[in-house]
Parts: structure tokens; sequence; C-alpha cells
């Protein structure tokens, strides 16, 4: 178990395979959907979309999809199945009942995207992605222009006054004002999530904000992927260990929701 300073012990346990009223906050890449070289390689699929509809049915309409992607791409990669969700690591957000709300991009966002264009011009494989809130430089494909990046983002967020929001291979600067964190205590102070136990499942250093906000509210983190200091309190190996243990919960509440009934 790692304590809330995210200090890690050698091992997380694997989450418990009941839990009584829970809210579930998901990531998407490395959680929902394996990691891929570009943003656009990701897509729907069968088994992920069945999993979060029956998740969601059985949960009464406790889970959303918290991720750095922006909402529309959230709604195409998950194919409709989660009403509730934030885009952009907080800085927009869809309420259960359908409400929409976000911030106003930064305009410093224009310059972020500029210089990052510019610097990929020249540098294959490193890809720019313009969420609108929030400029990204990937290099996945590129790994040794990881310092250049770096290097360049952080002076980026020094001029602009932007939020620099490292990643898995990427590198994001984004409006300041909100993160995952803020996205999970906004969620539980709605229907249907207020009241229940709020747990956060993400792999990436953008998700640590949502597991310190699930165990600040009375829930925990879960994180997925190699063991690294964290504030999650479990661990599961992979995505494919993910969907296994969603359906396992989906299946669990949906059988105490009918001897309910």
């Amino acid at each position: 178990m790692s304590s809330p300073q995210g200090l890690a012990c050698p091992r997380l346990p694997a989450p418990p395979a009941r839990l009584a009223e829970a809210a579930l906050f998901l990531d998407l890449d490395g959680v929902l959907a394996p990691l891929a070289p570009t943003p656009d390689a990701v897509g729907p699929e069968p088994r992920r979309t069945r999993t979060l509809t029956q998740l969601t049915q059985a949960l009464g309409g406790r889970v959303a999809v918290v991720s750095g992607r922006t909402l529309a791409e959230i709604d195409r990669i998950v194919d409709g199945a989660a009403s509730a969700a934030s885009g952009v690591h907080g800085l927009e957000r869809r309420r259960a009942d359908g409400a929409l709300s976000a911030r106003a991009p930064a305009p410093s966002v224009r310059t972020a995207v500029a210089a990052f264009e510019d610097f990929a011009q020249n540098r294959p494989g490193v890809i720019v992605e313009d969420k609108g809130l929030s400029a990204g430089l990937h290099f996945r494909q590129a790994p040794n222009e990881a310092a250049a990046a770096l290097t360049l983002a952080t002076a980026l967020a020094d001029q602009t006054g932007l939020t620099l929001q490292p990643g898995s291979m990427v590198l994001e600067l984004k409006t300041p004002g909100a993160d995952k964190g803020v996205a999970v205590a906004a969620f539980m102070t709605e229907p249907p999530f207020n009241g229940a136990t709020p747990v956060m499942v993400g792999d990436d250093l953008t998700d640590e904000a949502g597991f310190r906000a699930a165990e600040a509210l009375g829930g925990f983190g879960v994180l997925v992927g190699p063991e690294r200091p964290t504030a999650a309190r479990y661990r599961l190996e992979n995505v494919e260990a993910v969907l296994d243990w969603l359906g396992a919960l989906a299946s669990s509440a949906a059988e105490e929701k009918e001897a309910r009934a």
C-alpha cells in the first residue's frame, strides 16, 4: 500500500473484487485502451463499450471517463458509452445529466501550438496535438527528442504561464486552473456520484491528482502498469486486467441490485 504522500511500497495489491456504492473515474489511454503510437490510432472496441455500458447501468450511472483527451475524442473512442466525462485534464467536463462546462482557453495556447509545430517540422515522428485548451507534443515515435522537447516545453511554460503537464511520451501545455483531481471532486458534489466511494483508475503522472482527490474523499486510487511512487492504494497490471476487473464489478453490482429489488 502507498501513503497519501505518494511513497510506494514494493508491491501494491489488486483492488477489491466487490465494492459497495462505488463511483468510478476511469482514465482512457493506458487504462481502458492500450497506448498507441499516435493519438488517432485508438478507436472504439466492442468489449470496452460493452463493459462501460454494463458497469454504468449496474452502478446507477456512477461512472465517468476522466482523460487528457477532449470530450469529442472520449466519445469517439468509447463509442458514446460514457455520459459523464471530463476532458483535457479537467478543463472541460460533462455532467451525468449532460450539462457541459469548460474553462476559457488561455490565449497563449496558440503560442504553444505554433512553437510545437515549428519544433516538429524537421523532426520525423514528433506529433503536435491542438486541443484548443492545451497543446500536446508527442514523441513516442521519436524518443531521442525527449530532452529537447522538455527544454522547449519548460521554456514555453515559463514564458506563457501555461501549466506544463508531463505524460507518457508527451508534454502538454494547458490552460491553468484544473486537473483530474478537480474534476473528480466536482463530480462527487453532483448526482449520481455524491455520497458514493470514489475510485480513480489511472496509469500516468496526470492521474496522481485524481488518486489524491479520491483518497481525500474517502476512496482510493488504482494504478495501472508497472510499480512506481504513487498516491494510489492498489494496482492492476494492464488494460486487460482493468477490463476484467470492471467486468467483475459490473456483475457483482448487478447481483446486489437484483437482490435488493
